[in-house]
């Protein structure tokens, strides 16, 4: 019979979480991780495998705690152009004033350019395009009569702004900055309406 788990795996993989959006895959060691989360090397691959096992463990964990929380809170269903530029307003405020960037953003650029692209990229991607397309085709918005290419562009182009946003800040781009562009973006998306 095999031991039962000793550790708390949600703490475990908030912990890895970090620090994959820190350090990225590649320069994520064992040690960073055993730091991270208060286990040994050895509990860890016991566990989920391997260190790839890990990762992917974790990041399954943020898509679902941290991109469809933030989805649920700031654009949910109905909420339209309004929730759109709260979910986009909402990147400028990371938790104790980090500026770790986004884990499905630090990734695609990591990971990015292969054949055989991460999955939980992919779909986290693919997550957020269908979001913003959702949010442009609701009663609100000029987008419901709108027609089909045209919403489509505008939820690539608004992918496009939400993932370079999440680089600038990265980056250290100035905050104060970046809340101008993103009222100046939905301030020009509103007056299609």
């Amino acid at each position: 019979m095999g031991r039962t788990r000793e550790y708390d795996e949600e703490a475990v993989l908030k912990g890895a979480m970090h620090v994959f959006r820190k350090h990225g895959y590649q320069r994520a060691s064992i040690r960073d991780l055993e730091e991270a989360t208060g286990l040994k090397g050895g509990s860890i691959y016991h566990a989920f495998g391997d260190k790839a096992g890990l990762f992917d463990a974790a990041f399954r964990h943020y898509n679902r705690a941290v991109l469809e929380g933030r989805l649920e809170r700031f654009a949910p269903p109905g909420s339209g152009l309004k929730g759109l530029r709260e979910l986009f307003l909402s990147l400028l405020h990371e938790p104790d004033n980090g500026s770790l960037g986004c884990l499905i953003t630090n990734m695609a650029v990591e990971l990015g350019g292969d054949v055989n692209t991460y999955p939980h990229v992919e779909a986290a991607l693919g997550l957020l395009r269908g979001t913003f397309r959702s949010r442009l085709g609701e009663p609100s918005t000029a987008f419901r009569d709108a027609n089909e290419a045209k919403a489509d562009r505008t939820a690539v182009r608004l992918l496009a702004f939400y993932q370079g946003l999440l680089v600038l800040i990265r980056g250290g781009e100035d905050k104060a900055s970046l809340r101008q562009a993103i009222e100046d973006e939905f301030n020009q998306l509103e007056t299609l309406l």
